[in-house]
């Protein structure tokens, strides 16, 4: 929009009751019915609709014998009028909430490294901030958390950016690479040893997520840029609680970021097998959508993921 245009529409002096009007008149297609409902005279819609029209110099309704239909340039209008009062209304929703303490929800996307890491302290820190705040965490791989950002539903995601996705409509900042390392339980027969190649690896059984994941994806590579075939006796769960019952129970083998191993051996006795895998994960950071406007909310726990992510990842 150029100088000229931006001031016209400043001189236009929009009044909120002809934005109204023009909703409840393409909700309604009647003069009389949309009258009623703003509780205002006919005479005194059509003088606003009028007045409106005149200063946009175009016809943006026709009238019929039965009512109206908005023109090419009424639909227009009505599309920019209705996302104008969502946004005035989200606004004063916003300042309500910041008047009597920060309330309201917050939802963020996170794979399964920083999930663990980095989203428990921030969520801990934001509460005592501003416990009437809640906040929803969907953790899920990249590409069905990409997918649930672009539909707006996840205000901003701890996640890659993956190949395919269309990155224009986004915004990336990295924090951190993933390291990847194979955990067992305390006292497995692999546990002592100081070498282990991958053939003997490929005949293990294992613990890995869905086909599909990129994790997944670049551990069966890794075989197979060897000449070898991928484990055969794999249970393919992501459910943290089934994972650490069944490596506690069993010799298998878990594929898992290093992050999340820490946490393992810390409470579930766990132990990193002291193998340098032949492969590594892309980076993950912070996703939002471009030009996306965040609540109060979404800000501020936005700033404390940031924060706390410079603390563990030195980011």
């Amino acid at each position: 929009m150029n100088n000229h245009d931006a001031n016209s529409l400043i001189r236009m002096r929009l009044k909120t009751r002809q934005l109204v009007l023009l909703v409840a008149l393409d909700d309604v297609r009647n003069i009389n019915g949309a009258a009623a409902q703003l509780n205002m005279s006919q005479p005194a819609a059509s003088k606003l609709l009028k007045d409106l029209e005149d200063e946009l110099g175009v016809l943006l309704f026709e009238r019929l014998p039965r009512g109206i239909a908005p023109t090419g340039y009424g639909e227009a209008m009505i599309r920019h009028t209705r996302m104008a009062l969502t946004s005035l209304t989200q606004a004063q929703d916003e300042i309500a909430s910041l008047k009597s303490g920060l309330s309201g929800q917050v939802n963020v996307g996170v794979i399964m490294g920083p999930g663990m890491a980095l989203m428990p302290p921030a969520i801990a820190k934001m509460n005592k901030q501003s416990p009437l705040l809640r906040i929803g965490v969907q953790q899920e791989e990249s590409i069905v958390l990409l997918e649930r950002l672009k539909r707006g539903d996840l205000d901003f995601l701890i996640a890659r950016v993956i190949d395919h996705v269309d990155k224009a409509s986004l915004l990336y900042e990295e924090l951190s690479d993933e390291s990847i390392c194979v955990v067992v339980r305390d006292g497995h027969p692999l546990q002592s040893r100081k070498r282990l190649s991958l053939q003997e690896l490929a005949t293990q059984s294992w613990i890995l997520s869905q086909h599909g994941s990129i994790l997944r994806h670049r551990f069966d590579m890794m075989f197979r840029r060897n000449g070898l075939e991928p484990p055969t006796h794999v249970v393919d769960t992501t459910a943290t609680m089934v994972i650490i019952s069944l490596l506690q129970q069993s010799d298998f083998l878990h594929l898992v970021p290093r992050d999340i191993a820490r946490r393992y051996m810390d409470f579930a006795k766990l132990r990193i097998l002291p193998i340098e895998l032949p492969f590594k994960m892309d980076g993950f950071g912070i996703i939002t959508r471009r030009n996306q406007l965040l609540s109060p909310g979404a800000k501020i726990f936005l700033q404390i993921v940031r924060e706390l992510a410079r603390e563990i990842y030195g980011a």
